[in-house]
């Protein structure tokens, strides 16, 4: 995906805090796609201070009227990130929102009514453009298992999860039923985003599972256990089924006029007397490459490709290249379902979820 003979695409950032580190940080890497014109924050000395080594301003209008980015991207907190979305929307600029773009129902709803119909509101949804599971729907689209039925994802929770359940069996923006319950049981926790714990436990874990009913012939099982991203004492694991087979995490089983069972299979570079520096190549089935990796040479971990590819995208459709990446409606519909999921599991009724502004 490296470009060349081109004027990189110019953004900004607001916000200063862990993952709009990782926005940064990743967008410098590619210069020659992305051009990091500077970031907002409350306290520029301090954001001087983390040493990005690019600009900073201290409000969204000075980033706006000294470097006329062509997008900014939102890494703000939930609460704070409605007004920064809205703000950059009336100056006219593509937002590039981090997840959720709101953080209730209420507010999702206001936030569609002021900048919905702008057509200028993405959201960076990371988890559909992971390796493993862009090959997986690429898969999917191919129509190998044939049409997709039901989904179950256990490896991340809210609205990441709820965006792998609608992408695998390719729903859109319909009704949908929820059903939640929870259970806690003692579970020893090693390790969180800062490293190894000093007291692992075992600690009481909270399980939410919920059944999600998409309409006829298309359904989701949700299943999350608290910090399950970071232990690895609690496998993550996806399992989607077709009329014509089923994907079981990195297997694929399918009808062929027999039932043919192949793995998805990573190519790394690295390994033995290969020189070239290890990195994720590319993800085949039997030969058939589903997956490339966009960014040889930069030696990222999974989650930081799928953040970099979602970044590219966005510059991509700032051109007129490219297809919007992950517009406000999906998202928006991606977090409701989630508050349902909640609401459902705290009450134990059925929650529906339908008659949503972005819906129509």
């Amino acid at each position: 995906m490296r470009e060349s003979g081109r004027t990189p695409v110019r953004c900004g950032v607001v916000g200063t805090g862990w993952r709009a580190g990782f926005f940064v940080r990743l967008a410098q890497l590619v210069p020659e796609i992305l051009d990091i014109a500077g970031v907002v924050s409350r306290d520029p000395e301090r954001a001087r201070e983390l040493g990005w080594g690019v600009p900073v301003f201290g409000s969204v209008e000075e980033l706006v009227a000294e470097t006329d980015p062509a997008f900014v991207i939102s890494s703000v907190t939930w609460q704070a990130n409605p007004a920064v979305v809205e703000q950059l929307v009336e100056a006219g600029v593509a937002v590039l929102s981090e997840t959720p773009p709101a953080p209730d129902v209420t507010a999702l709803k206001d936030l569609w009514g002021r900048v919905g119909e702008s057509g200028l509101v993405q959201v960076a949804e990371q988890y559909p453009l992971m390796p493993m599971h862009s090959a997986r729907l690429e898969a999917v689209r191919a129509g190998l298992i044939g049409a997709p039925s039901s989904v179950h994802v256990s490896s991340t929770h809210q609205y990441h999860a709820i965006a792998l359940l609608r992408g695998f069996l390719g729903v859109g923006l319909g009704d949908v039923q929820v059903r939640a319950s929870t259970s806690t049981a003692e579970l020893l926790d090693p390790m969180t985003r800062a490293g190894l714990r000093e007291d692992m436990g075992p600690h009481p874990a909270t399980t939410t599972m919920a059944t999600l009913d998409f309409g006829p012939g298309r359904s989701g099982l949700y299943d999350f256990t608290d910090n399950q991203w970071h232990n690895r004492l609690r496998a993550r694991r996806l399992l989607v089924r077709g009329s014509h087979g089923e994907i079981n995490d990195e297997s694929v089983i399918r009808w062929d006029g027999r039932v043919l069972t192949s793995p998805l299979l990573r190519h790394q570079s690295g390994y033995d007397l290969d020189l070239e520096g290890y990195d994720s190549e590319y993800i085949a089935l039997d030969g058939h490459i589903l997956w490339t990796n966009p960014f040889i040479g930069l030696r990222l971990p999974d989650e930081e490709i799928a953040i970099l590819t979602q970044m590219v995208a966005m510059a991509a459709w700032r051109r007129g290249d490219g297809p919007a990446p992950y517009p406000l409606a999906q998202a928006s519909h991606d977090h409701a379902i989630a508050l349902a999921v909640e609401q459902a599991a705290v009450s134990g009724e059925t929650v529906e979820v339908s008659d949503l502004p972005w819906s129509v």
